[in-house]
């Protein structure tokens, strides 16, 4: 990576010792693609696994953070980035060089704060969850929201409004995606959700749980933020069980 990067790109990774060997060759591709300068770390978020040494071996930097929070885990990366843009991945996602290339012109321009991108699954395991892909891509584009799956920004807006709240465990990129536009819009700079090259992310989830596990935590926590400050309600975010549901 280069030692003045004009990007970071910032991947928290708790036990992703599976997916590394297929994420990270995508975002090192994508990376060489853009034609920038740019460095990429690994957060190593408590692994018991070999996350960091996968992670080394494929040329990132790894810092480490020993409390397993997604949202202490991307704060860890972006203080140690160098890059003026940021760009958060998820371990378990694949991105397309044109997205990565899009979110860094678009930080380019002068006229963009940050934003996210379209979200499209690695298979679908029924027909409502490619109805709840849909739903949360409109939701996305119409409130200028981010998946955690993707999220880019100046290093400067991340600064300026304290990164992701670490006051929760679920969510942050929305808490994020709310305060990076207000941080925008007194300067006139936009919140661009890039439409036209979807990240690519794993369905596991529904491999770990069935469907009313993942809908009741997440119902509670829509009637009843304040459990986003509570861990154990937002275990679909932290469990790796060994069988589904």
């Amino acid at each position: 990576m280069s030692d003045n990067p004009q990007f970071s790109l910032v991947v928290p990774a708790y036990n992703e010792e599976d997916q590394l060997p297929r994420s990270l060759p995508s975002f090192l591709a994508a990376m060489e693609a853009s034609g920038r300068r740019g460095e990429l770390i690994v957060v190593d978020n408590n692994s018991t696994d070999r996350t960091p040494e996968i992670a080394r071996a494929h040329g990132a930097r790894v810092v480490f953070e020993p409390h397993n929070q997604i949202s202490r885990s991307r704060n860890a990366g972006a203080r140690a980035a160098a890059g003026r843009h940021l760009v958060f991945v998820d371990a378990d996602t694949l991105i397309p060089p044109e997205l990565l290339s899009a979110a860094l012109g678009n930080l380019e321009s002068g006229k963009c704060c940050g934003g996210g991108a379209a979200v499209a699954l690695d298979r679908y395991h029924s027909q409502s969850v490619r109805r709840f892909v849909r739903i949360w891509n409109w939701f996305s584009r119409r409130f200028r929201t981010a998946a955690g799956s993707f999220v880019y920004c100046l290093k400067e807006g991340f600064d300026d409004v304290g990164g992701f709240s670490e006051r929760v465990y679920a969510a942050e990129e929305i808490l994020f995606s709310r305060a990076l536009r207000k941080w925008g819009r007194r300067r006139r700079m936009e919140f661009r959700i890039v439409t036209e090259h979807p990240v690519l992310s794993s369905a596991r989830k529904g491999d770990w749980f069935t469907p009313r596990q993942m809908l009741w935590p997440t119902i509670m926590i829509v009637l009843f933020p304040f459990l986003l400050t509570r861990r154990r309600f937002c275990s679909i975010w932290y469990k790796r069980p060994s069988k589904p549901g």
